[in-house]
């Protein structure tokens, strides 16, 4: 085991999960949030069956099913509310145990974060790393706290926009809008509504059990660059979008009533086919494959680069070596939910016909039920 000082700048889902990873492996962990508080939304998430492992392996998976919903199954429909398809996803934490959970973000930050803290992580929120500089012994690092120390890594776990990316690789391809917005909500759970509902048509929507008496339901809707979201309007204007959705999501739209509640958001991508790391800095999660939501695997890659990052740092090999071996454990896995959400999107705005949607997520769950 190693003491050697980690510094990770995010404290999103990737860069808590990534703390946890590293405190299990016995570094020591300094993690810095540009944000006073936790950057997370009350609405839902999905965490499917290879997230549980992970969680399990990380041993938090007990605080996971005590504050979400868990099942197995995924439904869809077509644009009339007819039936397409069902099938179960596989129990990889156990046969005792659910495959997948629906989450909300905010509980699911808590307890990243009470988890990282509880194993010894310095987290300090409304910090920012001001400058780093890799001598090649060591990056050393000056925080806007007014604190300096030299680091074994730094990890930029600080998102889409990642700064960390910037400054590493300035000439790397930049974000870009995919032409379609996401819109979610909670609103209560009718009694049947036990797994994944995927509607399909003009206006895509879904449903995700939340709790026994909560659920989340998301649209995804095109929309033209420059496309301005109206906080004082987003019950009017998600109702607008809904009207083209399947018939369950139009009538479920009287429980969208605050507009505080929706949280609506441009859908944007990135990958970085080369390189994730230089010299002893890397990346993970969003700020290196920031996929859209479509194969519900965005934060699952994130928690899975944790893991893998953390088992290969912990072998005490040079960091060029442990962080390409990182990349390249991670490269398939998510290229393919990268491209292949992309691709279902694209289908879903009539951009591709070559694209079948239930043919994609049957290789999704076999490539993510292999092992990481």
């Amino acid at each position: 085991m190693t003491n050697d000082k980690i510094l990770v700048t995010g404290g999103g889902i990737g860069g808590l999960t990534a703390a946890i990873a590293l405190r299990r492996k016995d570094f020591s962990v300094t993690l810095v949030e540009k944000s006073p508080e936790w950057p997370a939304s009350g609405v839902g998430i999905i965490q499917q069956f290879n997230v549980l492992r992970a969680m399990q392996e990380l041993d938090i998976l007990d605080d996971y099913l005590a504050q979400s919903y868990g099942f197995d199954t995924t439904m869809g429909f077509g644009p009339r509310g007819d039936s397409l398809f069902s099938f179960k996803a596989p129990r990889l934490a156990g046969e005792h145990l659910p495959s997948n959970v629906g989450i909300q973000r905010t509980s699911l930050q808590n307890i990243l974060a009470g988890k990282a803290r509880e194993l010894g992580t310095d987290i300090r929120l409304g910090t920012i790393v001001e400058k780093w500089t890799d001598t090649g012994a060591g990056v050393e690092a000056t925080l806007s706290d007014g604190t300096s120390d030299t680091f074994h890594v730094l990890v930029g776990a600080d998102g889409i926009f990642s700064q960390t990316r910037q400054a590493l690789f300035p000439q790397a391809p930049q974000p870009r809008y995919t032409g379609q917005w996401v819109w979610r909500y909670n609103i209560p759970r009718p009694a049947e509504v036990t797994g994944i509902q995927l509607y399909y048509g003009r206006v895509n929507a879904g449903l995700t059990p939340l709790s026994a008496d909560l659920m989340y339901l998301f649209m995804l809707s095109e929309e033209p660059v420059g496309f301005q979201f109206e906080r004082d309007n987003a019950c009017t204007m998600m109702h607008k979008r809904a009207l083209h959705a399947a018939p369950q999501i139009q009538r479920l739209m009287d429980n969208v009533t605050e507009n505080a509640g929706v949280v609506a958001k441009p859908l944007e991508a990135i990958f970085l086919e080369e390189a994730w790391h230089k010299g002893r800095v890397a990346l993970l999660g969003d700020a290196v494959h920031a996929s859209t939501p479509h194969l519900a695997q965005g934060a699952g890659m994130a928690i899975e680069d944790a893991v893998v990052l953390a088992d290969e740092l912990a072998t005490g090999d040079a960091p060029d070596l442990a962080l390409t071996r990182y990349r390249n454990r991670r490269i398939e896995r998510c290229r393919f939910v990268n491209f292949n959400s992309l691709a279902i999107g694209d289908m879903q705005m009539g951009k591709r016909q070559d694209v079948d949607p239930a043919e994609i997520n049957r290789q999704c769950m076999t490539l993510m039920a292999e092992p990481i």
